[in-house]
């Protein structure tokens, strides 16, 4: 169960002497969500009051006829948040690889507030709302269950990053260690990793030659792009020499 037990601290005013205790509230039905097989909707004193993942519901023992404080209401209602955000992260995962700090940007983002657009069922006609973002204090604890299942793992992202760079296209070992350091990755990883590697420099210099040639009829020109890509100078000069010499 999320451990949010804390967070009612400021909901309002404490409580005076004599002061009469909250009513508690009833859940009158639990049904299926329209949309997501895996959540069902809660419903307080025959009204719709949240929804919830099916395990999450298990954890709180809930059921029909179930009376609750307006404390643990308040509790429910952040894990179905939590919930909702997390369910919004997994689908951000698993789209493809991503580093840590890529993770928590998507994470820190989906907390602002936003503009969309909807459609009114009755009129069929388009409308913009504003949209609030979840909760930033949900954002250490979704990071933290992603982490857990083996969802962040920047050693694993930069292999995959550097075994894809090689077979899509060549690229430079400086630029190549660039491009991770603006992913968050860490220095130690990214030596790790391109010393595991079996990437060749040269190799990866006759890739970019191969394609950009074509489009760089000066000599000097071309030269100076590959050097701006990272690749050592006298690397570039001997590669294109054998390869115009060669044409």
């Amino acid at each position: 169960m999320l451990e949010i037990n804390t967070i009612f601290d400021d909901l309002g005013p404490a409580k005076k002497p004599g002061d009469k205790p909250a009513p508690k509230r009833s859940i009158t039905d639990i049904k299926q969500a329209v949309r997501d097989e895996n959540r069902v909707n809660i419903y307080i004193d025959n009204k719709f009051f949240c929804s919830l993942d099916i395990s999450q519901v298990v954890d709180y023992h809930l059921k029909i006829g179930k009376v609750l404080t307006e404390e643990e209401l308040q509790d429910i209602r952040r894990a179905s948040d939590f919930g909702k955000f997390y369910s919004r992260a997994l689908e951000y995962v698993l789209s493809r690889p991503h580093s840590a700090k890529e993770i928590r940007d998507y994470l820190k983002k989906k907390t602002l507030d936003r503009t969309v657009r909807v459609k009114n069922r009755k009129t069929g006609e388009y409308q913009t709302k504003q949209k609030e973002g979840y909760d930033a204090s949900l954002v250490p604890l979704v990071f933290e269950r992603l982490e857990n299942h083996g969802y962040v793992d920047d050693e694993r992202f930069a292999r995959l990053w550097v075994e894809n760079r090689n077979v899509s296209k060549g690229i430079s070992e400086k630029k190549l260690k660039l491009e991770l350091q603006q992913k968050g990755i860490s220095s130690s990883i990214i030596e790790q990793v391109l010393e595991d590697n079996s990437r060749d420099e040269r190799e990866e210099l006759r890739k970019v030659i191969a394609k950009k040639a074509n489009r760089y009829q000066d000599k000097q020109k071309f030269t100076q792009y590959l050097v701006r890509q990272g690749f050592n100078y006298s690397d570039v000069l001997e590669e294109l020499l054998d390869f115009f010499s060669s044409e």
